[in-house]
């Protein structure tokens, strides 16, 4: 059987399930990614090239349709390359968002389409509009922008035989026609890697300090550090947390730039201004910002977290906070959807206000002050993973249904 993965930056969310299939004997998988992706070729692809510039539109509102259809056709002119080969997947697997599923149903149109339906977006109830600190123009423009916004997506979710959400609040988040189409399954943690382990270090880039399971450690991981993901509320905690706790040592893990949300207008970015606001107020030689870290040093920074702040605008929920959870560190996070789905308040994590920063720096102190107050609710975190979210035995089956529902 022939599978294809179609993603412009391959393997994305598919790298459980696009591992699994590279072991199967008989399965032929392909990927269709963008000429950009720097990812190991662990699949055979064919790759496309795509520019943005040559993507534009008279019309604004316009401009993300417009885009999508030009990256949609390139993967399409791909996946027709791999036609031409002999290649004729039974099912492809894509990403909704970035228009490269739009024309799969017209190369190969007896394939099963699976999206991964990541996000749809609503002017209420959701992140726009949730801050009031960065709500900045709202008003009738923007909800046109958010209905052009979802134009693809709504194109893409109409080809798909199946769309799988990882919560149910990102499923619910969908027009009610399309529920019918939509499977909730996460992307798996690897609880048997992701485990705790009171021996592990943590050595901090550049550093001669190294942190273990008996030092205070305060951590707060993101790709980047901006404010959809609570950067500046963890910031403005942290001179309150730090005064209190003087061996603390805080560990932040993130890029300068920008995944969600738009760019500070001055030309800076926001963990340069939000370190600002509170630099004077912070001893800066126990805060460690320590840009991407490989993924193994990732795992032992959890395994000696003391305390692990997650917090997010209701949103895409991120690996991330599942990953600590499954380490053993203890979790503080914002009450906000679609966190409160995988974290039960006082049984498996804490949860504070996205915006009580002096509720959130009392949480933390407690966290390191009390220890041994958490023990049970970090072994209840990790079970709750293990039981809901563990890749082998719950998240990668249900993956491996979805190629032939029959089996």
């Amino acid at each position: 059987m022939d599978v294809l993965f179609i993603h412009q930056n391959f393997p994305a969310q598919f790298i459980h399930v696009a591992r699994a299939l590279e072991r199967m004997p008989d399965i032929r998988a392909a990927v269709v990614t963008d000429m950009k992706n720097e990812q190991p070729d662990f699949l055979p692809n064919a790759r496309y090239r795509w520019e943005a510039k040559k993507a534009g539109s008279t019309d604004q509102l316009s401009t993300n349709f417009a885009i999508r259809v030009s990256r949609g056709r390139m993967a399409g002119k791909a996946m027709a390359a791999l036609r031409k080969r002999g290649f004729n997947p039974a099912v492809v697997f894509g990403h909704l968002g970035w228009g490269e599923t739009l024309f799969v149903k017209d190369v190969f149109p007896d394939a099963r389409l699976v999206v991964h339906a990541e996000f749809f977006y609503t002017p209420e109830g959701a992140d726009v509009g949730f801050d009031p600190e960065f709500i900045g123009d709202w008003g009738l423009e923007k909800r046109f922008e958010l209905r052009a916004k979802n134009a693809a997506i709504l194109s893409a979710m109409n080809d798909a035989d199946v769309a799988v959400a990882p919560t149910k609040w990102q499923a619910s988040r969908f027009p009610a026609y399309f529920q019918s189409k939509l499977a909730i399954i996460h992307e798996g943690i690897d609880t048997r890697s992701i485990r705790p382990n009171p021996a592990a270090v943590f050595r901090i880039p550049g550093n001669s300090l190294v942190l273990g399971s008996n030092d205070e450690v305060i951590t707060f991981v993101n790709r980047n550090l901006e404010p959809y993901r609570g950067y500046h509320i963890f910031m403005r905690a942290l001179p309150a947390i730090l005064a209190e706790r003087p061996r603390a040592q805080v560990v932040i893990v993130g890029d300068a730039g920008v995944s969600y949300g738009p760019a500070p207008s001055d030309g800076r970015s926001w963990k340069e201004i939000f370190l600002a606001e509170v630099r004077d107020r912070l001893p800066l030689d126990r805060v460690h910002f320590v840009s991407q870290i490989p993924f193994v040093d990732f795992v032992s920074l959890m395994q000696v977290s003391s305390a692990h702040v997650y917090l997010t605008y209701p949103f895409v929920l991120s690996w991330s906070v599942l990953q600590a959870m499954s380490a053993g560190a203890p979790v503080i996070a914002s009450r906000t959807a679609p966190v409160v789905e995988v974290i039960d308040d006082g049984i498996t994590g804490i949860l504070v206000d996205f915006f009580a920063v002096e509720e959130l720096a009392e949480k933390v102190i407690d966290m390191l002050a009390h220890p041994d107050d958490y023990r049970a609710m970090r072994e209840a975190a990790r079970r709750s993973v293990v039981e809901r979210y563990d890749l082998d035995d719950v998240c990668l089956p249900r993956w491996l249904e979805l190629i032939d529902p029959r089996a």
